[in-house]
């Protein structure tokens, strides 16, 4: 099946969620690499399922980043979090910090932010019930420069 035939059009593939069940040796899984399960269009079932079969497959950890942390917030109630997913949000700049307030609310075992790409600097952060943190710029033609003191005041504040 090609799963990318449509592009970036928001769709959910049932089939696929069987997968980590199959595999046996324990995997650190990132669940949406070029998408996001808390997506407007990505109904309520479908995000409740993907959970579920986290919650059975104990033995892999799983990643789950978004840039949707409105959506997070607003249904991690009706999620059942398993100790198994490590949650985060995508902050580029400044502008986003509120991601991080809505991730701290959230049950989740481990919660990391994924400052990529880091756009501009991030000044006075909260990072209280953060556990993890990923920093990096964009690569590629037309990428946008990181400075060197956007990431050591990250790592300063962190520290």
């Amino acid at each position: 099946m090609d799963r990318g035939r449509e592009g970036f059009k928001p769709a959910v593939h049932p089939d696929a969620l069987i997968l980590p069940l199959r595999w046996r040796k324990p995997r650190m899984i990132f669940v949406d690499s070029m998408s996001d399960l808390f997506h407007e269009e990505i109904p309520l079932w479908f995000i409740q399922e993907v959970f579920a079969v986290m919650r059975e497959a104990h033995w892999h950890i799983f990643q789950v980043l978004t840039k949707r942390s409105g959506r997070l917030l607003e249904l991690a109630h009706e999620i059942k979090w398993p100790p198994n997913v490590w949650m985060g949000v995508s902050v580029e700049t400044s502008r986003y910090l509120y991601r991080i307030d809505h991730l701290r609310r959230v049950p989740a075992a481990l919660r990391f932010i994924s400052f990529e790409p880091l756009l501009g600097p991030m000044p006075d952060m909260d990072l209280t019930g953060i556990d993890w943190i990923i920093v990096g710029g964009e690569s590629g033609p037309g990428a946008r420069p990181m400075k060197e003191e956007w990431v050591i005041g990250i790592r300063d504040q962190y520290a």
